[in-house]
């Protein structure tokens, strides 16, 4: 049985693009993890998500982890981007959409 430490650890390291959120891109279960979303999805590529009201550990161990309080949180090849209005305004710079697809460039080369 593998610590929810580990379990993050794995997600993050298997995922290049992973969003950590309160429900589903579908049907996003707070504004912050909606903004996120449709802030991510407009970069076009593919990302993984947890959905952290479905794993209450993850919501309780994650903000440890990453030294970050809030949800929702975006990763990109291991490195914690950040919350909603990091990722809104990087998307808003122009910044987000080629860090997510370098890295997903990336993982399709691997």
């Amino acid at each position: 049985m593998s610590t929810t430490i580990e379990s993050i650890e794995k997600q993050i390291g298997e995922n290049p693009i992973l969003l950590y959120m309160k429900g589903t891109p579908q049907l996003p279960q707070c504004g912050f993890s909606a903004q996120t979303v449709q802030a991510v999805m407009s970069c076009g590529e593919r990302f993984a998500f947890v959905n952290i009201l479905d794993n209450p550990d993850i919501r309780a161990e994650l903000p440890k982890y990453a030294n970050w309080p809030t949800f929702p949180q975006l990763w990109v090849n291991g490195e914690l981007v950040g919350g909603c209005d990091i990722v809104v305004e990087m998307y808003q710079s122009g910044e987000l959409e080629p860090l997510i697809k370098q890295a997903a460039q990336e993982a399709s080369a691997e």
